[in-house]
């Protein structure tokens, strides 16, 4: 589906209006329903799955709020094409009925335009799921009961922009979810609600957060249950205040890290879980010797559980059974299930094994 012709053409509604017709504009904004008004703040798709349950909960009898308005990156150039789409959350609305000039897309949080327009929706609460914008200080003291942000991690652990990606690196054996109110300092607000989980050892980063943010059993479900101890203001009194002493940073991945080097161990090679990840092998042709650098995407793995696998060489990966088999060090094993070729879809160890014809594989040291 394309994106409505007026959301992609402006960053938002109100972009190009004077002064006069941006305030009779405004005027038209101000909400007339008797409910709580909620402004929510999202871009991927895992903010799409708590707005979907939140534009659901809004609908039944007893709901006490609405979904105001809606706030998003503005589209972007994505997939193989490069075509200009909507974000993941401004989709899900337009495919919802949610008025299109309520979807709010500014480059940044703190432009003025944009923020006379949310003064005029008068907003209770603002809440934030993954939005991917800085919140200046004007723009948290327009909602009178604050704004409300769900962060995938147990705070104050791994604060920042890849909390999932951290934990999994650090091989965590329980992680969570968390409601905590918004501040101007980094994921640091005081904590309404969490809720604790259990880390698979072969779960993904894409998995593990779309299971921390859903309804069934993270911040979706969370925030449901919370709102009305937001809206009676009983969730300021019970906020729990971050011990920053027992704070951990978790900054956006780097480029650079999503390379692995088969000179680490293999549990520490695995629990880089996320998109991306990547690896340099040697492909030997057996005919005449000659040796190309391939680069991969590891798309999933395994720490391979067997001590009595041999290999010819040291350095040789091996096919066995569903997995390319690739020595680590200290003696240990990843087994690589599925991997992706540049340009190519993923595939999984087997195919990419049977393409290779005879040749050989070893890692790159």
């Amino acid at each position: 589906m394309q994106m409505n012709s007026s959301l992609m053409l402006r960053r938002f509604f109100t972009l190009n209006a004077t002064s006069s017709s941006s305030s009779s504009c405004c005027a038209s904004l101000k909400p007339t329903s008797k409910k709580k008004q909620l402004v929510f703040l999202g871009s991927p798709q895992v903010s799409a799955a708590v707005l979907n349950d939140l534009l659901s909960a809004s609908t039944a009898p007893d709901s006490i709020f609405e979904v105001a308005a809606i706030v998003t990156q503005p589209p972007s150039a994505r997939n193989r094409g490069r075509k200009v789409l909507p974000s993941p959350v401004a989709q899900l609305a337009l495919d919802r009925g949610f008025p299109s000039d309520l979807i709010f897309t500014p480059e940044k949080a703190g432009e003025e335009i944009f923020l006379s327009s949310l003064r005029a929706l008068q907003p209770e609460l603002c809440i934030t799921a993954a939005y991917g914008n800085i919140l200046p200080r004007k723009f948290l003291k327009i909602p009178p009961m604050g704004t409300v942000n769900i962060h995938p991690s147990l705070l104050p652990l791994y604060r920042g922009a890849a909390p999932v990606q951290r934990a999994l690196q650090d091989g965590v054996k329980e992680t969570g979810v968390s409601v905590a109110f918004t501040i101007r300092a980094l994921d640091a607000g005081p904590v309404i609600a969490c809720e604790r989980f259990e880390v698979d050892d072969q779960i993904k980063a894409p998995d593990l957060l779309t299971l921390l943010f859903s309804r069934g059993f993270g911040g979706s479900k969370l925030l449901i249950h919370e709102l009305p101890s937001i809206f009676d203001g009983s969730a300021k009194v019970k906020a729990r205040p971050q011990d920053d002493s027992k704070a951990s940073l978790a900054p956006k991945i780097a480029p650079e890290e999503s390379w692995l080097s088969f000179d680490q161990e293999a549990s520490v090679l695995h629990n880089k879980g996320w998109p991306g990840t990547r690896a340099k092998v040697v492909v030997i042709d057996n005919k005449n010797g000659e040796h190309k650098v391939l680069e991969l995407k590891i798309i999933s793995s395994r720490v391979c559980g067997q001590s009595s696998i041999q290999l010819k060489e040291a350095d040789d990966i091996q096919f066995i059974k569903d997995a390319l088999v690739v020595p680590c060090s200290g003696s240990t094993l990843l087994e690589v299930l599925e991997v992706q070729l540049p340009g190519k879809n993923v595939i999984s160890a087997a195919a990419f094994w049977n393409g290779l014809r005879g040749q050989r594989l070893k890692i790159l040291r």
